[in-house]
């Protein structure tokens, strides 16, 4: 406990406090599209609030010991994620839902495997980088770096594209920060895009459908196209000042896909119009500016590499979820972090907040 307070006082106040406004603002919102006549304490209010509470003390436990002590654990993630993603496909355990076999059911509740896999991504990224930065600096150790990272990705493709593309995304923000080369870059794009055509035979049915709904937006037939419509109409019937706080009729009427998760934000727009929606983007953006300040004082390589991760991880999902609603980018099932409905998700981004803050801390308790 000693520990813990100790480095309390050094952690970034400003980001968590925007946090602990996006934690609040997410219970009222789950609140807003699950309330019933029991009240607005329903079975989904309770397990975001729970899973905050679970999120709050796993990013105390990282805050209180630190980052470096994990530096040198890289092959026991890897293992520990490989057995993670493949818990979905055991008998009994592993369902699938919305078209994907990514969850796994504990009886009481359901847990998303990925969404822990992303915090022990990073962890392995960036130790990776931290000992082979050097090797960036030709093509074949990009490559190998590349190897590292393949075989969550492609696990993690096979049932959700979405958040492959978020494991793609961090993999590319910290191999830039890590310092590769450009010419070797451009020469591993060219090669990336003559794997896609092939890769696209491969993917699921469902996940060509979404690209297909999103390249014929105006096909109402195709699936997906339908909800992404009834999202529009709701964000734009919001106005500028909303329908208010439990008001929303798009939402009543439950047209609003997934509402309470992966399109939260067309409810947000429509209940607090496009003020609520510019400030919950305003937010997010406060929050990636000290997240970033904090990776530049960062004292360590691997510690600015593990911001990074993140960094990446949440400008991708907040990009990709808020167009998503709007039809700018296809649906992929990304949740808006601190605010979707989902306990695996909530807990994943505390974790990865406590990671964030602890290397903050690191550097400005040596500077006193």
């Amino acid at each position: 406990m000693n520990l813990l307070r100790e480095k309390i006082k050094y952690i970034d106040f400003v980001s968590m406090a925007i946090v602990a406004v996006l934690a609040v603002f997410s219970v009222i919102m789950v609140g807003s599209t699950t309330i019933s006549t029991f009240g607005f304490w329903t079975r989904d209010t309770i397990v975001q609030t729970g899973a905050y509470l679970i999120g709050l003390a796993c990013l105390c436990f990282i805050v209180a010991t630190g980052y470096t002590y994990l530096n040198g654990l890289r092959k026991n993630f890897y293992i520990l994620s490989l057995v993670l993603l493949f818990l979905v496909y055991i008998p009994g355990l592993g369902i699938e839902q919305f078209g994907a076999r990514s969850w796994i059911t504990l009886g009481f509740t359901t847990v998303q495997p990925s969404e822990l896999v992303k915090v022990l991504f990073v962890l392995i990224m960036a130790e990776y980088l931290d000992k082979h930065r050097e090797d960036l600096y030709n093509f074949s150790g990009l490559i190998r770096a590349g190897l590292v990272a393949a075989p969550i990705i492609i696990i993690v493709l096979k049932e959700d594209l979405g958040s492959a593309l978020v494991f793609s995304t961090m993999w590319l923000a910290m191999i830039f920060y890590a310092g590769i080369e450009m010419k070797v870059f451009v020469k591993f794009l060219a090669l990336i895009a003559v794997c896609i055509p092939p890769a696209y035979f491969f993917m699921a049915q469902y996940q060509r459908e979404r690209i297909a709904a999103f390249l014929h937006p105006d096909n109402l037939s195709l699936k997906g196209n339908y909800q992404v419509w009834e999202s529009k109409i709701a964000i734009g019937s919001g106005g500028v000042f909303g329908k208010g706080l439990f008001h929303g009729t798009q939402k009543e009427l439950k047209f609003i896909p997934v509402q309470k998760s992966d399109f939260i934000y067309s409810v947000i727009v429509e209940e607090l119009g496009l003020i609520g929606g510019l400030i919950v983007i305003a937010l997010f953006a406060i929050l990636l500016i000290r997240f970033m300040r904090i990776c530049l004082d960062a004292v360590d390589l691997y510690g600015a590499l593990i911001v990074v991760g993140f960094i990446g991880m949440f400008v991708f999902q907040i990009f990709e979820n808020i167009a998503m609603t709007m039809g700018l980018m296809p649906v992929t099932g990304i949740t808006l972090p601190f605010l979707s409905y989902g306990g695996t998700s909530i807990i994943s981004n505390m974790m990865a907040l406590g990671f964030i803050m602890a290397v903050g801390a690191r550097r400005k308790s040596q500077n006193y």
